[in-house]
């Protein structure tokens, strides 16, 4: 199994929920996050003052798959993602020992 952790935009969220779901995906977990990269922040105007944010909004997707899905949620995510530009985000994907469903006991990818 693998756990797949992408950080993308908050506007390609629907596209990128939606090509999952068509992908077979049946689970995924979705947090509010802020970071720094090489887009390095944004300037924005309040009440006539500039500041720079150097922290800007991204959501982090949390997915785990079995190893039959991996490219291809890898590559859903890149496709659907993906705006051409400098911040569309990144993908991280890591072995994931074991899942294990509460409400029934079921371990593997049996819990998945």
């Amino acid at each position: 199994m693998k756990f797949i952790v992408a950080i993308i935009k908050p506007f390609k969220f629907t596209e990128v929920k939606e090509a999952l779901a068509a992908s077979g995906v049946s689970g995924l977990t979705v947090t509010e996050v802020s970071g720094i990269g090489r887009q390095k922040g944004q300037t924005e105007v309040y009440r006539g003052a500039e500041y720079v944010s150097s922290m800007l909004p991204k959501l982090k997707l949390e997915l785990a798959v079995p190893d039959t899905l991996e490219d291809k949620v890898v590559e859903v995510i890149l496709q659907s993602a993906n705006n051409g530009e400098i911040g569309d985000g990144k993908i991280f994907v890591f072995e994931l020992a074991d899942a294990v469903r509460i409400r029934t006991g079921e371990r593997g990818e049996l819990a998945l």
